[in-house]
């Protein structure tokens, strides 16, 4: 049997850490290999969260050297990954790196999007072609360059029976909206906020990297004054195509919306839960009110006060990714992995219709073994 074997790996906007995976695309479903994740260390994550603060002056040395030293990282993770396997970087057609994300600004006098991450050190260290840098091509093409998984989303979960949301509840959450019609098109935007700000708000005030089981935000309340300030963002009324990072949602955004009020902290952070769960909702139910069923992927999803309280406020089936094949903690990296493939396929993997290019390009730049 012949196998079509690529390695997706994702760091995303939570900054927990590196996901990595093998696929194989030559089978009649895509089929997960193998799966290895790698936490970042501390001082690799203090010095993303610095870079990514927009209030701090870092220098251009330690730009360079932060991204050697995560290429470096993204190497391991993926060496770490094949050894798990009988496979060699013989085996494997390409990597498809995302990068690391440091800002998102599509909507500026010069649009870019900044994910480090060198392809070159990647390459030479595992032997194994590269494919990177996948969201500036559809910036060139007048795109917000995000979100790119929705055309994955929709070659892997698409049904014909039902109208079905794909909801990933990263830092920032974004959905994926999956007409039955295939002759609709298919949407997709960041919602706003995921787990950026519990996450920032926990570690804080407990030193803890995030809010597990969502246990610390069940002790508090949710402050229906500070809620309304959040949901009154500009951001929730924009029209589609959009898209977000953490550099808007930021720590100092939130400190500008309490306002100096004195809330229990514990208050703050079922807050934060509710805010992130009501804009998901009422995002949902304004663009895709049809909607059957929605399958939700991301770390967000092991935040049972955040998913109790989706399943409050949606009239729908909430389900996990798992349920239609795909590991929930699995479905970026295996999009990356995808569309690695589509890149050396000479194949576009932008949707106009999700990011607002002119066009649909072939994304990515490869970096050969």
């Amino acid at each position: 049997m012949n196998h079509d074997y690529y390695i997706g790996i994702m760091s995303g906007t939570s900054l927990d850490g590196i996901d990595a995976g093998i696929y194989d695309f030559n089978q009649s479903k895509m089929q997960s290999i193998a799966f290895h994740y790698q936490a970042y260390p501390t001082a690799i994550k203090k010095k993303i969260r610095q870079f990514c603060d927009m209030s701090q002056t870092v220098s251009l040395q330690d730009y360079g050297e932060l991204e050697q030293q995560l290429s470096e990282l993204y190497a391991k993770a993926c060496l770490a990954l094949l050894a798990k396997t009988s496979l060699s970087a013989k085996h494997i057609k390409a990597i498809g790196s995302h990068g690391q994300t440091l800002c998102h600004f599509p909507n500026s006098q010069h649009p870019f999007s900044l994910q480090i991450g060198d392809a070159n050190i990647i390459a030479q260290r595992t032997k194994i072609t590269t494919v990177a840098d996948f969201r500036s091509r559809d910036i060139a093409a007048g795109g917000q360059g995000a979100p790119l998984v929705p055309a994955f989303h929709q070659a892997i979960f698409h049904s014909d029976l039902e109208n079905r949301a794909i909801l990933n509840i990263g830092g920032i959450a974004n959905l994926t909206l999956l007409p039955k019609n295939s002759q609709q098109a298919v949407q997709g935007f960041d919602t706003g906020v995921g787990n950026t700000l519990m996450d920032s708000w926990i570690h804080q005030h407990l030193k803890q990297a995030y809010d597990k089981n969502g246990d610390w935000a069940k002790t508090g309340t949710v402050q229906t004054n500070l809620l309304h300030a959040l949901k009154a963002d500009a951001y929730f009324q924009q029209p589609l195509p959009k898209s977000t990072g953490t550099e808007y949602f930021s720590k100092a955004w939130l400190m500008d919306k309490l306002n100096h009020q004195n809330y229990r902290p514990e208050d703050i952070q079922r807050t934060l839960c509710q805010f992130t769960a009501e804009t998901i909702a009422e995002a949902l139910l304004k663009f895709a009110p049809t909607t059957d069923t929605l399958f939700i992927c991301g770390g967000g999803i092991h935040n049972q006060c955040l998913m109790d309280s989706l399943k409050n406020l949606l009239p729908i089936p909430i389900n996990s990714t798992k349920d239609i094949g795909v590991d929930p903690d699995q479905v970026e990296a295996m999009a990356f992995a995808w569309l690695a493939k589509q890149t050396l396929e000479g194949l576009t993997s932008n949707l106009p219709s999700v990011t607002g290019a002119k066009q649909a390009v072939i994304l990515g730049g490869i970096y050969q073994a």
